[in-house]
């Protein structure tokens, strides 16, 4: 294992000891940036070595699930401190996750890949699984509070809350099974004799229990990192006269530094069906594991929750997965459709500051 790999995510925890204990002061918060940076690669780096050896779709699951409970964790933490100044926090972030992630990173993905393969292929039967699973999830959780009468508006019952929680639980984990167990095949890459890293000897089982343990390092860094970043963020924010909601676009933007960076990678290395994973998977488990998580908070301890969304942003992920269900349900891609994701994503950031 080269020695930056470990080091870098050692030097971030002591770095986010330190940001804690002294408070994150102007070039403090340089500092934190450039590290954030340097440990995004890192865990880059053990995440690959993992799914090296699992194998796909296991590497790109265990990656998005990683990333997904830590950013959970955070959300939680800052629900537990704000309490009802909170309650649209999760909305926000999962909204922010899933287009950063639908037309940002499937975006860069497809017109990287695009630029240079000229054109690329996935396993449709997968992708469309996918697809279907997160249109019914975020239809369920982040569309139908804004139609309901049984409360306030953007608002669910705790009846409604803990159905939206059982049944989004239930579609990621039937998800799961299906991509994992009972029909893998449509999620595995197609052989690339191109790609060195597909020939390349796995690591033994030691070497990936240790990247392992230095990736979950590297999340912990790196959403702590970005909780630490917040303040100066926000100060950013307001100064530059942008609405709040900025704030959680950007953190949201930094935890998914990671996922952003993998999934280009293999996608340059004319592995787009694990781009594909990876970023579908991302979003399934963002709504899977964090709703239930943050409905569960919401009821044991009073928390306010307003999930549905505003009719802009309604307007933007219809948008959003209209394209996305055309992109993954034609198995292929060249750098057209790349376009059109980033200009979505585009759209997304302008009319978040206006």
């Amino acid at each position: 294992m080269p020695t930056w790999t470990w080091l870098v995510p050692a030097l971030s925890i002591v770095l986010l000891a330190g940001a804690i204990t002294i408070g994150v002061g102007p070039w403090l918060a340089v500092l934190c940036g450039i590290v954030l940076l340097a440990v995004v690669i890192a865990a880059v780096h053990h995440a690959e070595v993992v799914a090296h050896r699992v194998g796909e779709p296991f590497g790109t699951l265990i990656f998005a699930v990683a990333v997904t409970v830590i950013e959970a964790s955070l959300i939680l933490s800052m629900m537990l401190i704000g309490g009802a100044e909170m309650a649209v926090l999760p909305r926000d972030t999962i909204y922010a996750a899933v287009m950063i992630i639908l037309s940002g990173v499937v975006g860069l993905c497809v017109l990287t890949g695009g630029l240079e393969h000229h054109e690329q292929t996935f396993r449709v039967e997968g992708a469309g699984a996918g697809i279907a699973t997160l249109i019914t999830m975020l239809g369920i959780t982040l569309v139908l509070p804004v139609f309901t009468a049984s409360a306030p508006d953007g608002t669910l019952s705790a009846m409604q809350l803990g159905f939206i929680a059982l049944t989004s639980a239930l579609l990621w984990i039937i998800f799961v099974f299906v991509q994992t167990v009972r029909h893998r095949d449509y999620f595995i890459p197609a052989a690339n004799a191109s790609d060195p890293d597909v020939h390349a000897e796995p690591p033994t089982l030691r070497h990936a229990w240790q990247s392992f343990g230095w990736l979950l390092v590297s999340l912990i860094a790196i959403v702590g990192l970005a909780k630490m970043l917040s303040p100066t963020i926000e100060l950013m924010v307001e100064r530059a006269g942008a609405p709040r909601v900025v704030i959680g676009i950007v953190i949201a933007m930094l935890v998914l530094l990671p996922e952003t960076w993998a999934a280009v990678r293999v996608a340059r290395a004319n592995r787009l069906q694990t781009s594909m994973n990876l970023a579908i998977g991302s979003a399934l488990a963002c709504i899977g594991l964090t709703i239930p998580v943050i409905v569960l908070a919401s009821i044991l301890f009073g928390f306010p929750l307003v999930l549905g969304l505003e009719p802009k942003d309604l307007a933007i992920l219809m948008i959003t997965l209209l394209v996305s269900t055309m992109t993954l349900g034609s198995g292929r891609t060249y750098i057209m459709q790349g376009a059109v994701h980033l200009v979505i994503f585009a759209a997304f950031l302008f009319f978040a500051f206006h």
